[in-house]
C-alpha cells in the first residue's frame, strides 16, 4: 500500500524546463533508435548484395530452459565476441566494395570537400536511388545511383589520375609502328586501368603530363570552349626581339588563323633567348609555329603547367597520382585557373 495516501491525486510529472528537457531526451532517444535501425537495415541489404549476409540465429530454450543459440539447428561457427565466422572468400568479396558516408562519396566524386559535401546533402540536393538523403553520414557502397542537381555521380575509386612529367624522345601514342619510345613505358605498372594521354605532347617537348582513365575530364580539357590555361619555357637559337615580343602578344596570324597568347615575357633578363609564354590555345604545335613564323628555332620547350598541374616536385621522367583537391579543380575547373571571357589580354 501506498505510504502517502494523497499520491494518486497528485501531479508528479516534470514541470517547467524539466518537462522541456525530458521531452527532448525522448526524441533524441527515438532518433537515435530509428538511426540504428537504419543502419541495421542498410548493412542487411549490402551484405546480401555482397553475399556474406548471415541469417541471425535466434536463442531458444532447450528443455531444461538453458538458453543457447540455434536449438535443434544446423550450428555455425561463431568467434569470441558471438558473431558468425564469415569465409575469406565472402570477406574479400565484401570489402571490394567499400561502404562509406554519403558525404565522402561526393568528395570522392570531385564535387567538393567533405564538409561543403555535408551541407549539400543537408539541402536536400543529393538524392540515393532517386530518394532525396539529407543525412551526410548516410552510407553508399557506389553501386546506388547517386545524383547532385540531377548530374550522376561517379566515386573515383576506379579513376586514374597520373601527373607525367614528360621527357625528350618519348611520344604520347600507346602504339608506335616505328617503334618509338612511348610515355606509356614510363608509368608501366602504375596502374592496372587502361590510361590515355589527356591531349598531346610532341616528341621533342617535356614537362606536364596528364594521363588518365576520365573520358568525361579529358573531353572538358581537351574542348576548345573551356580554354584550359598552359605555360611554356621556350629556348630558342637567339635573342627574342622586344618589338617580336610585342608583336606576339598583340596577335598574329598563322596559315590556320589568328592567335593570341596571354602573356609572354623572359624568364631570365640576362638571357633573352629564354621565354615563357602563357597560351590557352589546344592547336597542333602552336608554340612552335608561333615563334617560327617570327623567324626563330625553337631548341626547346617545355611546359611547366597545365590547368592547376605543375611539375613541382616531380623529376623528369617521373609521375605521381594527382590528389583529391587536384581532381576537383580540374573537374570544376576553378575560376584561378580557367578564362571566363574570351577578351584579348595584352600585357
Amino acid at each position: 500500500m501506498s505510504t502517502n495516501p494523497f499520491g494518486k491525486f497528485m501531479d508528479n510529472s516534470p514541470k517547467g524546463a524539466a518537462k522541456k528537457e525530458a521531452i527532448r531526451q525522448e526524441k533524441k532517444k527515438m532518433k537515435k533508435e530509428l538511426r540504428a535501425e537504419g543502419d541495421r537495415r542498410r548493412k542487411e541489404l549490402y551484405e546480401k548484395r555482397m553475399g556474406t549476409y548471415v541469417k541471425p540465429v535466434e536463442e531458444s530454450k532447450d528443455k531444461k530452459g538453458a538458453g543457447f543459440k540455434g536449438a535443434g539447428k544446423k550450428q555455425l561457427p561463431f568467434n569470441k565476441n558471438g558473431r558468425p565466422v564469415v569465409t575469406i572468400e565472402k570477406r574479400e568479396a565484401a570489402n571490394a566494395a567499400q561502404v562509406m558516408p554519403l558525404n565522402k562519396f561526393l568528395a570522392h566524386s570531385g564535387v567538393c570537400g567533405r564538409r561543403e559535401a555535408a551541407d549539400i546533402i543537408k539541402l536536400g540536393n543529393v538524392m540515393v536511388d532517386n530518394v532525396v538523403i539529407t543525412e551526410p553520414g548516410f552510407k553508399v557502397t557506389g553501386k546506388e545511383v547517386v545524383k547532385y542537381h540531377g548530374k550522376t555521380l561517379f566515386s573515383q575509386k576506379n579513376m586514374v589520375y597520373i601527373l607525367l612529367n614528360k621527357p625528350k624522345d618519348f611520344i604520347t601514342t600507346a602504339k608506335d609502328p616505328q617503334g618509338r619510345k612511348t610515355v606509356f613505358e614510363l608509368i608501366k605498372g602504375a596502374t592496372p586501368e587502361r590510361v590515355f594521354s589527356v591531349g598531346r605532347l610532341d616528341r621533342n617537348t617535356t614537362g606536364v603530363l596528364l594521363l588518365t582513365n576520365d573520358g568525361e575530364l579529358t573531353q572538358k580539357l581537351t574542348h576548345p570552349s573551356f580554354e584550359v590555361k598552359k605555360i611554356y619555357e621556350v629556348k630558342l637559337d637567339k635573342p627574342l626581339l622586344k618589338a617580336d615580343a610585342e608583336a606576339i602578344s598583340a596577335g598574329i596570324t598563322l596559315e590556320d588563323g589568328p592567335v593570341h597568347v596571354d602573356s609572354i615575357g623572359y624568364v631570365d633578363p640576362k638571357d633573352k633567348s629564354v621565354i615563357g609564354i602563357e597560351i590557352h590555345s589546344g592547336r597542333n604545335r602552336i608554340v612552335r609555329r608561333i615563334f617560327e613564323h617570327m623567324g626563330y628555332d625553337v631548341k626547346g620547350l617545355d611546359r611547366v603547367m597545365f590547368g592547376n598541374l605543375t611539375k613541382k616536385n616531380v623529376e623528369r621522367s617521373h609521375w605521381r597520382f594527382l590528389n583529391d583537391k587536384e581532381v576537383r579543380l580540374l573537374k570544376f575547373m576553378n575560376q584561378s585557373y580557367v578564362r571566363k571571357t574570351k577578351e584579348k589580354h595584352v600585357d
